[in-house]
């Protein structure tokens, strides 16, 4: 929000209760977030921020909430973050797994430490699993349900996804076959996250004018998987994706259109025209249905679309207050 770029050019940061339908700011405080916000949430309670590198800021601060937003505690600061939403993700023991933007995974544990190594990029693309795909980049950090890091990345190998699991010692190659018919285009991982007890992946294959998307979901760290069907991209690209707690996907597209799944055996549905905005993201709330925030400078628009309806409904504005010349 704010300018259209540069140094008065913020991330913003919402948060919608369960059982309400009004949102709220909950951007941190005391921290410019002109490089981007990325989240990361455990077991519903725990919300964790890290701000990306940007302008003079060449280091990644990290805070976190338990209580909603009413007060935050500061971790160690990060080297710098990737340039990836799932950059972050937090663990089951508080622990926080992070991808940086110079190909390290680094694990931050509570008490007040630094970040220390776990893999790297390099090192990973070494082992068996790596070497079966490929690997050239990691892009995305996760935990699977029984607290494992999960790892995801770009892969050069045709046909093979970048997903890994460390598991008794070491890494395991953990990403899903896809389907024959995209087999002989190279793979990379956009996003890797939990919604409820399941990990969720988006898969692009190919590049281009034969790039599709593929959604995936497994709920035991990758032995197994459930796939969407390919949806072809047609030279467009995701601009945002957005999960529900129950699995959904929803992705907005530079075409200006936007696309949701709600599970594997579904197909893709193609969601009305998006509501006006500068930047338009998608969510799920908490009662169902889905909202579109609409962000335009310092106004933010919440569009709604229930169950079955054609249309969005315009549901909230508000006006944010951006601090022009805070990250001068």
């Amino acid at each position: 929000m704010g300018a259209p770029a540069g140094a008065n050019q913020f991330w913003e940061l919402f948060r919608i209760p369960v059982g309400g339908s009004r949102w709220a700011l909950l951007t941190p405080p005391d921290v410019a977030t002109n490089g981007a916000l990325v989240l990361a949430t455990h077991g519903g309670q725990t919300l964790v921020t890290g701000v990306r590198p940007s302008l003079h800021l060449d280091f990644s601060p990290v805070t976190g909430t338990s209580d909603g937003g009413t007060t935050w505690a500061s971790r160690a600061p990060h080297p710098g973050l990737a340039d990836s939403p799932d950059a972050v993700a937090a663990g089951p023991a508080g622990q926080l797994l992070a991808v940086g933007s110079n190909g390290q995974a680094t694990v931050n544990r509570p008490g007040g430490g630094g970040w220390t190594g776990l893999t790297s990029a390099r090192a990973l693309a070494a082992t068996t699993a790596g070497q079966a795909c490929r690997l050239t980049s990691l892009s995305a950090a996760s935990y699977t349900p029984a607290g494992d890091p999960f790892l995801g990345g770009r892969c050069a190998r045709p046909g093979v996804a970048g997903i890994f699991a460390y598991r008794g010692g070491r890494w395991q190659a953990a990403g899903p076959t896809l389907p024959a018919s995209l087999a002989s285009r190279a793979q990379q991982v956009l996003r890797l996250t939990t919604a409820g007890p399941s990990n969720l992946a988006l898969l692009q294959a190919g590049q281009g004018s034969a790039a599709s998307l593929v959604a995936a979901w497994t709920s035991d760290g990758g032995k197994h998987w459930a796939l969407s069907p390919p949806l072809a991209l047609n030279g467009a690209h995701p601009v945002s994706t957005a999960f529900g707690h129950n699995g959904a996907v929803a992705v907005t597209l530079s075409s200006g259109h936007a696309e949701t799944i709600t599970r594997a055996t579904a197909q893709w549905h193609a969601l009305p025209a998006l509501p006006p905005g500068r930047a338009v993201t998608l969510a799920f709330p908490p009662t169902g249905g889905l909202d579109a925030l609409a962000a335009d400078g310092s106004e933010l628009t919440v569009w709604r679309l229930g169950s079955g309806e054609a249309s969005w409904v315009k549901a909230q504005a508000m006006k944010v207050p951006i601090q022009y010349g805070s990250s001068s």
